[in-house]
């Protein structure tokens, strides 16, 4: 039996230890080989198959007990109102600061989710492709604001999982190019009903104020069946960021195509001050004003240690 580590009656979540979570795969097959691990691992990142084992496995786990049970609500529902709605898509959103690792563990889900015996159709989407157009933050001041909620076209992303989740088809979602640091003109990336849609974004949990006449807003979120938050310390995620800054900078920083080739010809710590600035001015401020607020909405947390290794994970209580 799994015990939860930390329990004082109160809590939403019960956390466990790597090896407490470790113990839930059970019969969870391995699908994927240690070169498709590889190619799914981020600038930084340290997954490796031992990770894939001990903490996606048990999750992929998780959730084919709450894709099955979703399924059978979906059908009672029906039975009962006497009706044969589309089959929905289940759901799932990945949220976390910049650098945290959100999108190694968004492309994990969907290669193991896609490997199920059933081989259902999963489909993964960045919301980065509902920032406003580069031009348009300029125009209204919000280039400093970049990632914030307001920067986001919301009423497009919110149509755009509206249709999703009625099953229209195909649906488009806008492509972000972070070579040139904005959405592509005139390119989308097809949505075609898809079994499962995973949706990563900085603030994919955000909800805000309740009206007072209570009226229906709708949050990204609403349309969540599942939630991952990737969690870590703010002096570990700064140090990630500038890490990775400094690694840009003679990759792709370099070439002259990208938005940041200003920065390729820096010096160490000229590199390393100008990071540092953007993550003070812009990354912190979103993290404590609009991401980490949102960490407690979350069905499932994984909690990075220093080495990018996932430490904990905390699930929250029915």
């Amino acid at each position: 039996m799994m015990e939860q580590r930390i329990d004082d009656g109160l809590s939403p979540y019960r956390t466990y230890s790597r090896a407490e979570w470790a113990a839930q795969r059970d019969d969870m097959p391995m699908t994927l080989t240690s070169e498709e691990v590889a190619k799914l691992r981020s600038l930084h990142d340290q997954l490796d198959m031992k990770e894939v084992e001990e903490i996606y496995l048990p999750l992929t786990r998780l959730l084919s007990l709450y894709v099955a049970a979703t399924q059978r609500l979906h059908r009672a529902q029906q039975r009962f109102l006497g009706i044969e709605d589309q089959k929905m898509p289940f759901v799932i959103g990945v949220a976390g600061s910049v650098a945290v690792g959100k999108s190694t563990t968004a492309r994990v889900l969907q290669a193991l989710l896609a490997r199920w015996p059933n081989v259902p159709k999963v489909d993964l989407v960045t919301t980065d492709g509902f920032l406003l157009p580069n031009a348009v933050l300029e125009r209204e001041h919000l280039m400093e604001r970049k990632g914030f909620p307001e920067s986001y076209d919301l009423p497009a992303l919110l149509r755009f999982l509206t249709d999703v989740k009625a099953g229209r088809h195909p649906v488009r979602a806008p492509v972000y190019s972070h070579l040139v640091y904005d959405v592509v003109p005139n390119l989308w990336v097809e949505v075609d009903r898809p079994d499962i849609l995973i949706v990563e974004g900085l603030n994919v949990l955000q909800t805000g104020r309740p009206p007072k006449d209570g009226k229906a807003i709708p949050f990204v979120s609403d349309f969540f069946d599942f939630s991952v938050y990737i969690d870590a310390g703010e002096d570990v995620l700064r140090e990630w960021y500038v890490n990775r800054f400094l690694t840009l900078r003679g990759t792709a920083f370099r070439d002259p195509k990208s938005y940041f080739h200003r920065y390729a010809g820096l010096s160490d710590e000229e590199a390393t001050a100008t990071a540092l600035a953007i993550w003070e001015r812009i990354n912190r401020a979103n993290l404590h004003e609009n991401i980490l607020p949102t960490r407690q909405r979350a069905t499932l947390i994984l909690r990075k240690g220093d080495s990018h290794r996932i430490e904990e994970v905390s699930l929250r209580k029915l």
